[in-house]
């Protein structure tokens, strides 16, 4: 007999406290201050969800929950470097001009 199990915990935004709150520290994105929950999931399946402790900042773009202590150190300069064609593109842009991709 074989048996074979999936299961897991996972975090979940559960209430948007602050929208662009601050920048990811992975892709310097526009983070959310967030609260989450934490979730179960046995096959892929929710099966018990419960409060996290702590507010979170969540990046939309990458998906990186991460204490929001770690972006007060992080001061994002005024101009961004798009990821793709690597050119400096002001802040207020979400696409790059120069080659159309999403910052």
């Amino acid at each position: 007999m074989f048996f074979f199990f999936v299961g897991g915990v996972t975090q979940e935004v559960r209430q948007v406290l602050k929208q662009e709150a601050g920048r990811c520290i992975n892709c310097r994105s526009p983070a959310d201050l967030v609260d989450t929950n934490k979730v179960l999931k046995l096959f892929f399946v929710p099966v018990w969800r419960w409060p996290g402790k702590d507010q979170l900042m969540h990046c939309n773009n990458c998906g990186l929950f991460y204490p929001p202590s770690l972006s007060s150190d992080f001061r994002p300069s005024e101009t961004l470097r798009c990821q793709f064609c690597d050119r400096e593109v002001d802040s207020d842009f979400k696409f790059c001009p120069f080659c159309g991709s999403a910052l």
